[in-house]
């Protein structure tokens, strides 16, 4: 299925700012947030068959993958109450809140054995954007601000997400795994 206008526009600009050359990860916020702030303005666009809850767990639906993995878009659709492990990315990673809400809360390894300290928490409101990476702090648990109703985010990342193996932590002890994440529809 093809994506509305709106969302190709959104691709073209990211791909444009990457055939730019830069690895400048600063710019590469900047102007691929201000680009997904205004996808994330309207709520119209994002087609029902990549915005289904699941009774259980929370989706990961690939709208987009760069065909170099320079990369990927997905929306991530948060039944009620549904949240992550604390994981990481190990790449730049913005987030555009299409609908709903999301908490995110921080963390910090303080060394293996040990619990995880809590940085900070913050909302993730329709039409905001937030971003982490390895340079900003990438290691973060998120939930549905909602116990009730479904929220809708819109994430992109610096590769393919699907494919990259990244970490789960547990926050107790510190203790790390690897992971694949994959898509809810691939």
């Amino acid at each position: 299925m093809a994506l509305p206008a709106v969302f190709t526009q959104f691709v073209e600009g990211m791909t444009r700012i990457l055939d730019a050359g830069t690895q400048d990860e600063p710019r590469i916020l900047e102007a691929g947030g201000k680009l997904l702030r205004d996808l994330v303005a309207r709520d119209d666009w994002l087609p029902d068959e990549f915005a289904q809850p699941h009774p259980q767990y929370y989706g990961q639906y690939l709208l987009y993958a760069d065909p170099d993995d320079r990369f990927s878009v997905v929306s991530f659709v948060w039944g009620p109450g549904q949240k992550t492990p604390v994981h990481d990315h190990t790449v730049w990673a913005l987030i555009g809140m299409l609908r709903g809400m999301e908490r995110s809360e921080r963390f910090l390894p303080q060394g293996e054995g040990k619990p995880m300290k809590l940085l900070d928490h913050e909302e993730l409101h329709p039409g905001q954007v937030d971003c982490v990476s390895p340079t900003l702090g990438d290691i973060h648990r998120v939930s549905n601000g909602y116990e009730d109703k479904v929220s809708i985010s819109i994430h992109a990342y610096g590769g393919n997400i699907g494919k990259i193996r990244r970490h789960v932590y547990d926050p107790e002890n510190g203790a790390m795994k690897d992971f694949v994440s994959g898509y809810t529809n691939v």
